[in-house]
């Protein structure tokens, strides 16, 4: 029987790491750690990921590397994670909401996330804005609805099936809105495109729109979370505006390729709390509106299952699907 590439190196890597001390852990990495970020520069997931390069590489005594490697709504990059070695030096950070959805959206995934790829915590968790370019004549969203029957609005989305473009389906659903889907390959072309006025409305993450916000550029309607924020002043949440119980967002966190040894992930997970949890880290994150939100491995695995039932079912509601 013929074993493959893949299952080789799996094998290979478990065999080093098995029957040596807990210690062996704490050899790696031994060479440059790369983090592969599946959409373009700017988003919400690049920030993070320079975010904690640097203390991530003081603490790990290597280069931390982030590459950008944007396209099919980050399920490019996911796939070269998915088949690269499984030896913890190669890792994913990316919108684990999005990852979740492709197994829906997609009829054709080259790899199926759920089995190769293995969760190593959560990062960041990041509530969408409504936000409208400052020429659009609505200060909430029941004008905005109002204003959708009678005039064009295009609705700027990081990629069809992604997270904000279904929950914009959602307020749309929910609402009677009328407006056409623009996609993009990554939230920060999204988000240019609504400042400069060719799209006037957006949903996104938090982190990538407040400071977009904050200059007056961009004007937030509404706040995809169960309680108001502070940092927005007295915007209300769109579940106050009538869309009942509906929070979205963007979990931002690290996956590694299926196979990769219990102990390594571990390490990961430790190192990467520890550099997301700096107060330098914290305090950058917490004032754009992002919170700080890790977890276990185990833990993350259950939570991307739960995401891909709970977005899987509105996926085939509005018959979402892409080759």
């Amino acid at each position: 029987m013929s074993i493959n590439r893949r299952q080789l190196l799996a094998s290979s890597a478990a065999l080093a790491v098995a029957g040596l001390p807990a210690a062996h852990a704490q050899s790696f990495p031994n060479k440059p750690l790369k983090i592969i970020v599946p959409y373009p520069p700017g988003g919400s997931s690049d920030i993070i990921a320079r975010a904690i390069s640097q203390p991530l590489s003081d603490s790990l005594g290597q280069p931390v590397i982030v590459e950008n490697r944007p396209g099919a709504n980050g399920n490019l990059g996911a796939d070269l994670v998915a088949k690269s070695a499984p030896d913890g030096h190669t890792v994913l950070l990316c919108d684990v909401g999005a990852l979740a959805i492709s197994p829906a959206v997609y009829t054709k995934l080259s790899f199926d996330p759920s089995k190769d790829l293995r969760g190593v915590t959560m990062l960041a968790y990041s509530p969408h804005m409504l936000a409208v370019h400052p020429s659009v004549k609505a200060n909430n969203l029941k004008e905005l609805v109002a204003l959708s029957k009678t005039t064009d609005l295009n609705f700027a989305v990081t990629a069809v099936g992604s997270a904000p473009h279904l929950a914009g389906v959602a307020v749309e659903r929910a609402t009677g809105a009328k407006w056409t889907y623009v996609p993009y390959k990554g939230g920060s072309q999204a988000v240019t495109d609504t400042v400069a006025g060719q799209t006037q409305v957006i949903m996104n993450g938090m982190l990538a729109t407040l400071p977009h916000v904050q200059s007056g550029r961009l004007k937030v309607l509404g706040i995809s979370k169960k309680t108001r924020m502070p940092l927005v002043g007295e915007v209300p949440t769109l579940a106050e505006q009538g869309v009942k119980d509906f929070e979205s967002g963007t979990w931002q966190g690290v996956l590694v390729a299926n196979g990769t040894p219990p102990a390594l992930i571990a390490r990961l997970n430790a190192e990467l709390i520890k550099a997301i949890r700096s107060p330098d880290v914290r305090a950058r994150l917490t004032g754009q509106g992002a919170e700080v939100v890790t977890m276990q491995s185990a833990e993350q695995d259950r939570f991307f299952d739960a995401e891909r039932k709970r977005w899987g079912a509105v996926v085939a509601e509005a018959n979402i699907k892409l080759d």
